[in-house]
């Protein structure tokens, strides 16, 4: 059955109200006038007028009563609270992991920053490949990981101080072992965007990593695909980056991050 026009009319002034208070929310910076917020989502002031009363109502806007600027209201910041405290890292990524070990046919593997190593919290594997040695729960240095280096990468320098204060010792013969080399390194990741454990913590073994950003645009979690040599050549890693890179994008947004990629 067709829409009764009173719920159709309710409907599409719910949706003029969203995108009020999404451009104030993407716009707003010091306040945004009634004349520029009408202009910005084509509507008469006298309909924004409207729109906004019972958002203001519930705290989602407010309005300065000299300026008459508009922001957004502590209600939206208790809404964004309430659905962060009920994200689960592993929950959000899982949709996301699944579908990159569907795309690449390597494992995924996805960790946590825990000073001074990374944990694998989450794994998924393609059943017909070589198993990887990680397990969920296991630790591993951050020097020489590609989920490592791809948080390390985002860190405070006092971090990466502590880091390489600590040693960097070798655990291949690719391993990276001296501040100057870990540091140039860290910055090709931080410019491309994902970073490259190339047999540095397994001998036969190559990952690509990227980091995960949060709601506050802080970098304690990464994703990777992780494989035989064999499988993943050094060519084939420069088409995995990307894929890997865009993966932790999407999980990020999903957590409240809304950092842009490095470009290229």
């Amino acid at each position: 059955m067709d829409e009764p026009p009173k719920a159709r009319n309710q409907s599409a002034s719910l949706r003029r109200a969203l995108a009020v208070l999404e451009h104030v929310r993407d716009h707003s910076g010091h306040g945004l006038s009634l004349t520029r917020l009408a202009e910005a989502v084509g509507l008469s002031k006298s309909t924004v007028l409207r729109l906004t009363v019972p958002l203001i109502e519930a705290n989602l806007l407010t309005r300065d009563r000299k300026s008459g600027a508009y922001r957004l209201g502590l209600g939206a910041l208790h809404l964004g609270q309430a659905y962060l405290t009920r994200l689960d890292l592993r929950t959000v990524a899982a949709e996301e992991a699944h579908r990159l070990m569907s795309e690449v046919r390597e494992t995924v593997h996805l960790v946590l920053y825990d000073p001074p190593h990374i944990v694998y919290i989450d794994k998924v594997e393609n059943a017909t490949n070589v198993r990887m040695a990680s397990r969920i729960g296991s630790r591993a240095p951050i020097h020489c990981t590609a989920v490592g280096k791809a948080i390390l990468a985002w860190q405070p320098e006092e971090v990466v101080e502590e880091v390489v204060a600590a040693g960097l010792p070798s655990v291949t013969r690719h391993t990276i072992t001296d501040a100057a080399g870990l540091r140039t390194e860290l910055g090709r990741i931080r410019q491309r965007g994902y970073a490259v454990d190339d047999r540095e913590n397994e001998p036969e073994v190559r990952c690509v990593g990227a980091p995960i950003f949060n709601h506050a645009e802080t970098v304690t979690a990464a994703i990777s695909v992780s494989g035989l040599t064999s499988r993943i050549t050094a060519a084939r890693v420069r088409t995995l980056g990307p894929q890997v890179a865009e993966t932790a994008r999407r999980i990020s947004r999903k957590l409240g991050s809304t950092k842009r990629p490095p470009e290229g």
